[in-house]
């Protein structure tokens, strides 16, 4: 059956789940209509507030990222210059986990303080203006940005207008400038309705690995020998890999557990598929390491291997979070260096303009987008509930690489 959005078929689960299957258009179905569908680019929801009578947050122990909670406190009355977003809906995958696993070294507990001891993890999605006493942003605007798992967010709009506004919030000010955009859907150069779900997961991703192949393209380690790429069924790899594989003369090897391999190898975009435990079988020579994986056994095995003819490490994620400190001894060849992309974004955005980066990377992303529907299927469920228990799946690693989940917090 399929949605409004074209690229999207949708089969009921049960009253609160429903799985989309991304299919490449144009092969025609019958239509359905999905309560949670935005039929077009302006659709608002109307806050339900006999459900959430007062403002939830998904909180997660700094310490202990399985503990976690669903807490309930006073929706917060708005200062002058400020504005209310009712959050809508927003992406969970490994890339989150990344933010917690790292809120603490790198500020990413910071975006949206909660009570001591305790995070909220950030999310990409979209939201609506549903109150607003700030210049220039208008109550029913709906805007894509960086998102607390929280009913609700107080921000204080700087620079508001057509396209959206930044939020100069006194918290987030010493934080990355990356982060503090909300786009207005009607003038985002990324925003289709019919691609609303892959921009909430799979659109900060994308952006960190066109940023990582320019990276890799623009210092010259493309032709010096295979890119080398750990969790190779990561959608951030998967992004990363597809823009390299682009790239004349690219060698392209996914490092994947031996359950993910078919799938590694259906993509068609890795030259080659090596899992974990035959690391020792690459053949021996110049090569860049891309480490989506974090896991410290696997880059021990890696560097181990190249040695000292390692030209790079570049550390990028941490989807085997646990085992991050694993590994004995140091590290053969170069030091891993992380990529934080705010750094990358700055660069570019001075070579090239902020606009002239957007626009780069938009026109990147639209071929990615229909790319795949031949494979991804997104799953969303609504609820708190659900945010709680898709969390602890992707945590634990218990999400099929076929699949991304789409959580919604309105009707």
């Amino acid at each position: 059956m399929t949605t409004p959005h074209s690229y999207i078929t949708t089969q009921r689960l049960n009253p609160y789940t429903t799985t989309y299957t991304l299919t490449p258009p144009p092969t025609p179905q019958p239509k359905h209509h999905h309560p949670n569908a935005h039929n077009t680019p302006n659709h608002h929801h109307t806050p339900n507030r006999e459900r959430i009578p007062r403002m939830s947050d998904f909180l997660v122990k700094r310490k202990d990222l399985r503990e976690c909670r669903i807490a309930e406190s006073s929706v917060p009355e708005l200062e002058q210059g400020q504005a209310l977003l009712r959050v809508e809906r927003f992406g969970l995958s490994a890339n989150n986990v990344t933010y917690a696993v790292f809120g603490q070294i790198m500020s990413y507990w910071d975006f949206f303080p909660a009570q001591e001891g305790w995070g909220r993890v950030p999310m990409w999605g979209f939201g609506e203006v549903e109150q607003s006493e700030s210049q220039g942003v208008e109550q029913g605007v709906r805007v894509y940005g960086y998102l607390p798992p929280s009913s609700h967010l107080v921000v204080t709009p700087t620079h508001g207008g057509g396209d959206g506004f930044v939020d100069g919030s006194p918290q987030r000010a010493a934080l990355p400038s990356a982060y503090q955009s909300y786009l207005a859907t009607g003038a985002d150069p990324f925003y289709r309705a019919d691609t609303e779900e892959l921009q909430m997961l799979l659109r900060p991703l994308f952006f960190t690995s066109f940023l990582i192949d320019d990276q890799l393209s623009d210092e010259g380690l493309v032709e010096r020998g295979p890119i080398v790429i750990s969790s190779a069924s990561s959608k951030t790899a998967i992004a990363a890999a597809f823009l390299l594989a682009q790239r004349e003369g690219v060698e392209l090897v996914g490092l994947t557990s031996a359950r993910n391999v078919e799938f590694v190898e259906g993509l068609g975009i890795y030259g080659s598929t090596v899992t974990y435990d035959a690391i020792q079988s690459l053949q021996r020579g110049p090569a860049t390491f891309v480490d989506v994986a974090g896991d410290g056994r696997v880059r021990f095995d890696v560097h181990s291997h190249y040695g000292d003819e390692l030209v790079y490490s570049m550390t990028v994620g941490v989807t085997h979070w646990e085992d991050l400190g694993a590994g004995e001894g140091e590290l053969p060849g170069p030091s891993p260096t992380f990529f934080f992309a705010p750094d990358r974004i700055g660069k570019r955005s001075e070579d090239w303009g902020r606009v002239g980066l957007q626009s780069r990377v938009s026109d990147a992303w639209h071929p990615f987008c229909e790319w795949t529907g031949g494979w991804l299927e997104v799953v969303e469920d609504e609820g708190f509930e659900a945010v709680q228990r898709v969390y602890l799946d992707v945590l634990e690693g218990r999400v099929d690489p076929r699949t991304a989940n789409v959580l919604s917090l309105v009707d």
